[in-house]
């Protein structure tokens, strides 16, 4: 299963509103991938950014994979990887 650079900022932002006790249109997200660095995400919410590292977005994600295909996957199974665009490789 692959899931597409949408469906991760989908993941981020449902995590996120979650968290905050607001409504999943009022964050927005901007994926990142810099060599030195790896993976990130700038979150804002209410005019205020802040960043998520790797791990964050990968607990994000396996949430998302659990309400969305009411399917439990652990950390271990997700894999972020970039070409065109962001994607995640879930392995069974």
């Amino acid at each position: 299963m692959t899931l597409s650079q949408q469906e991760i900022i989908n993941a981020i932002c449902e995590h996120m509103a979650e968290r905050k006790g607001i409504a999943p249109d009022q964050v927005t997200v901007q994926l990142e991938w810099e060599e030195s660095l790896g993976f990130s995400a700038q979150v804002t919410i209410d005019g205020r950014s802040h960043y998520i590292v790797e791990a964050n977005m990968l607990e994000a994600i396996e949430r998302y994979i659990l309400n969305q295909y009411n399917r439990r996957v652990f950390r271990s199974q997700l894999e972020l990887d970039v070409e065109d665009e962001m994607f995640c490789i879930v392995k069974e």
